[in-house]
């Protein structure tokens, strides 16, 4: 199993923060655009006075090894659920994939930290888990690496996105 916490500076306040993340059309263009998925859709968004909830479909692209291509399949998407308390703003979610989805575990939570007056850090914490004899670790460390690089190029599309809607 692999635990890892990533974070990264995103030049604007916190509420800003959270609208931007919870965007429909943000969350469109970031994984379409910038994250180069085939696909992804919004399945549901709710907001109360308490909770956000999200449920997602994503087609990311995928760059495996070899055996990994071959045990994922040509057709690999996952469904996110996500969730956050609006007393704690703390987003969690956890990660089904379409396949293996009884042997692998992608979840995590997500919060933010003022640094400044124009200013967060975003800290991930995910855990990612492949329970597949004899490439459970390389399921694993793909995994990782390929959050690893997602996230990290989400931080200049929000900038960017931040830039052109006058929120940055």
């Amino acid at each position: 199993m692999a635990k890892f916490t990533l974070t990264h500076e995103i030049n604007c306040d916190a509420d800003t923060f959270w609208r931007i993340f919870l965007d429909q059309e943000y969350n469109k263009k970031l994984y379409l655009e910038g994250l180069g998925f085939s696909g992804y859709e919004i399945l549901d968004q709710r907001e109360t006075d308490t909770t956000v909830t999200r449920k997602v479909k994503g087609t990311p692209k995928m760059n495996l090894p070899g055996p990994l291509a071959k045990l994922v399949g040509s057709n690999f998407s996952y469904i996110e659920d996500g969730k956050m308390e609006r007393a704690d703003k703390i987003w969690t979610w956890k990660v089904t994939p379409s396949s293996m989805a009884d042997k692998v575990r992608n979840e995590g939570s997500l919060r933010i930290e003022p640094i400044g007056d124009n200013k967060v850090r975003r800290i991930a914490d995910l855990v990612v888990e492949a329970k597949v004899f004899g490439v459970g670790g390389m399921i694993e460390s793909t995994l990782e690496k390929q959050l690893r690089e997602g996230w990290e190029a989400s931080v200049p599309f929000m900038h960017k996105w931040l830039a052109a809607h006058g929120a940055a």
